[in-house]
């Protein structure tokens, strides 16, 4: 047989299927669990300088990540789309979009095999020249970020990237394709990142007219997943605000879908958990702090995905902000507002950042509870186990921010109320309000309460404040 240069590996020829010519198994073949075969031998072409004295190992290694691909088999056959870049320069970026940013971008699943911006972005973006120059410019960026030397060469990415993907929105059959949409929300990322809030505001408003073209949210997410999952949080993230409503408790609507689990049934009462049952709190957050708590038992004896995790968080951060009354209107419960804001500040620690960093909403949030906190505070109160749930929260998610003291203060005064000298019998009432057990979480809770319990000089409590930096500590999120 003929040696000619392959297209596609057996079967995705078969299937008519694009093919991302990956060995020794293509993504599609890894995603399916099938057999990839290539018919045809490749043409032999000239050897790359500098490949040939790489370590050929298999594909993936032992821990699932991408560590053991040989540099130059990422694609030995320039299959991908033209760039004005010279070829080891494009080749150096593939490599780090694949072996790093798609795990900073989802860090919900790191296993190769599984991560969707390996087998479902990256094949999308072999054959969608914008995304792919997009998706050169998250590795272009971070390369250019360490080096410190200016951002040339990502500006000619930008610059092609619009440029390609203002002649797809040209046209309405290729405007709504999941590529187009994926392209669109990460160069508003982009562009929110570094201080172009405008630009990236109008890239989400242009985004979310073409949402509407696809039939709503939930339409594109029976699609693909990713791509709605990026696009309702991202945009939240970048507007401070939902961008997408939500479906009601049993799924109906066309907006941001519930999991499964948010429609089971309530597990038997314990004795020994918060009664929220005996505070007035307004039904549109107990709806969602029952149903949490139920979830986050049920966890507890049942496996809990991450990816249901992020699902989970985005529904619920959604809900409680479109609900919110809004912040020129003087709250009617002070005590509502609370759990309002506990409720979403703990979801954002639990799920961690995703996609990009939830630092700004996030501060919003946190100035938000302080203001309500202080409202309860003005009337004669007794402390319980809710106060101790409301300061944890607040101490991590201050972390590293100017509000830092203010909670490390309102620790002290709970503690002493309490007569709280151990974080064992705090993790008791904590526990008791909402809580989900996941790996590291009690040592996460843990590192701050000690502080308080260890440290009464207030002049140490300020430089604390200030030294905990929620992106530089490997335990910041859970």
């Amino acid at each position: 047989m003929r040696q000619s240069l392959r297209r596609s590996c057996a079967a995705c020829a078969k299937s008519k299927s694009s093919c991302d010519l990956r060995t020794p198994r293509c993504s599609r073949c890894i995603k399916r669990q099938v057999e990839c075969a290539y018919a045809n031998e490749p043409s032999t072409g000239p050897a790359t300088p500098g490949w040939q004295n790489r370590e050929s190992t298999n594909p993936l290694s032992g821990s699932g990540t991408l560590t053991n691909y040989r540099f130059g088999s990422l694609d030995p056959f320039d299959s991908y789309p033209q760039t004005r870049l010279p070829r080891e320069h494009v080749q150096r970026l593939i490599y780090s979009f694949l072996h790093k940013i798609a795990f900073q971008y989802y860090p919900l699943d790191l296993n190769a095999t599984s991560n969707p911006f390996l087998i479902s972005w990256w094949p999308l973006a072999l054959g969608d020249p914008a995304l792919f120059h997009v998706s050169l410019q998250t590795a272009c960026l971070d390369e250019e970020l360490l080096a410190q030397k200016g951002f040339q060469t990502s500006e000619i990415l930008m610059a092609d990237s619009v440029a390609l993907l203002r002649r797809k929105v040209e046209y309405m059959s290729l405007a709504v394709q999941d590529g187009t949409m994926n392209s669109v929300i990460t160069l508003a990322t982009i562009e929110f990142g570094k201080g172009n809030i405008k630009v990236g505001e109008m890239h989400v408003k242009g985004l979310k007219k073409l949402v509407d073209m696809r039939g709503g949210i939930n339409a594109v997410r029976q699609t693909s997943p990713l791509t709605a999952r990026m696009i309702s949080w991202v945009s939240m993230v970048i507007m401070g605000h939902p961008q997408f409503e939500t479906q009601n408790d049993f799924g109906i609507g066309d907006g941001i879908p519930p999991i499964p689990e948010w429609q089971f049934d309530s597990i038997t009462h314990d004795d020994q958990l918060f009664d929220l049952s005996t505070i007035e709190v307004d039904y549109a957050v107990s709806n969602v702090f029952n149903r949490l708590r139920n979830i986050f038992q049920r966890a507890c004896n049942i496996p809990f995905p991450a990816t249901q995790l992020h699902d989970l968080t985005c529904f619920v951060i959604h809900r409680l902000l479109l609900s919110a009354p809004g912040t020129t209107i003087p709250p009617l419960s002070p005590m509502t507002e609370s759990i309002r804001c506990a409720i979403i500040l703990y979801m954002f620690i639990a799920q961690g950042p995703t996609y990009y960093s939830h630092a700004v909403i996030l501060n919003t949030i946190v100035i938000r509870f302080m203001e309500h906190l202080e409202h309860l505070a003005s009337t004669p109160c007794v402390y319980d186990s809710l106060d101790v749930w409301f300061t944890a929260v607040g101490l991590v998610a201050s972390a590293g921010t100017a509000h830092h003291r203010w909670f490390m203060n309102r620790a002290q005064d709970v503690a002493a109320s309490l007569q709280l000298d151990n974080f064992s019998d705090t993790l008791v009432h904590i526990k008791a309000v909402l809580w989900l057990e996941k790996p590291q979480s009690e040592d996460l809770f843990r590192s701050y309460w000690d502080t308080v319990f260890n440290c009464t000089d207030q002049s140490v409590l300020s430089d604390f404040s200030v030294s905990v930096s929620p992106y530089s500590s490997s335990v910041e999120f859970i």
